[in-house]
């Protein structure tokens, strides 16, 4: 990045010099060493020029990259929902939808939950659809499955508060415990939980996971904007508003 910012000073710093010269002589130009020269100088006198220039070359680059995003979002919107209604909590008919991508062992997506919980109730018009997201090993993998394969059973949210107020590993006899507490068929969790359906619903997560830029958890998707981590009360409004007013 560095060399191509030098190289755009030069060019603007040399053009006055270029023009000048072509004005009184076609044939007379600057040397490579001269040019340097006239660069060295200028940023040695002016070293500010390289901060402000580094500045705005990432401003764009963020808002070039929050339209594609922005792209990516609208052209898989249908992706993102959950038309069935299994994995949604909130307002169904919210005219602002959250869809969290989230993993059962991650502690920041605990910590989260009960703001995400108390907003999505304080506003009363949002939609909130969650997307399994297992990406901190073999239990967060097994976790996800038992929570796909509970909406089966129509008890996704109950199997969800579940496993997210569990601490400790979540192995597949810590499931089944708590599976048997909420009164859930273990013997049908099982088999749905290792059920080809289940296997794609999370390889469907993992791809748009993907193409949207989300690595870890939680991640958010507001409106037309991801965001990442356990963002405050505060920031929740704040996005709620924007895709509120953005969709109006």
């Amino acid at each position: 990045m560095l060399r191509s910012l030098c190289a755009a000073l030069a060019l603007c710093l040399v053009l006055p010099f270029t023009s000048e010269a072509e004005d009184s002589d076609p044939a007379a130009g600057l040397s490579r060493a001269e040019i340097e020269t006239i660069v060295r100088e200028y940023l040695i006198e002016h070293p500010q020029v390289i901060v402000e220039a580094l500045q705005k070359m990432q401003e764009r680059e963020e808002m070039a990259q929050a339209e594609r995003t922005r792209r990516m979002i609208i052209a898989h919107a249908d992706r993102l929902d959950d038309p069935t209604g299994r994995f949604v909590a909130g307002n169904p008919e919210g005219d602002v939808t959250i869809v969290e991508f989230f993993d059962y062992r991650c502690g920041y997506c605990k910590r989260v939950m009960p703001t995400l919980f108390d907003e999505v109730e304080r506003d009363g018009n949002v939609r909130l659809v969650f997307k399994e997201f297992p990406v901190l090993g073999d239990d967060s993998v097994l976790a996800a499955r038992a929570g796909i394969a509970a909406a089966a059973q129509g008890r996704y949210r109950d199997m969800h508060l579940a496993l997210m107020q569990t601490r400790g590993g979540l192995t597949e006899a810590k499931i089944m415990s708590i599976a048997g507490d909420l009164g859930l068929d273990t013997a049908e969790l099982k088999r749905q939980m290792f059920s080809s359906t289940t296997e794609a619903e999370i390889s469907a997560n993992y791809e748009l996971a993907q193409l949207l830029g989300i690595r870890g958890t939680p991640g958010f998707v507001i409106g037309t904007e991801v965001v990442p981590g356990a963002i405050s009360p505060e920031q929740f409004r704040q996005f709620i508003d924007a895709a509120r007013k953005s969709s109006g």
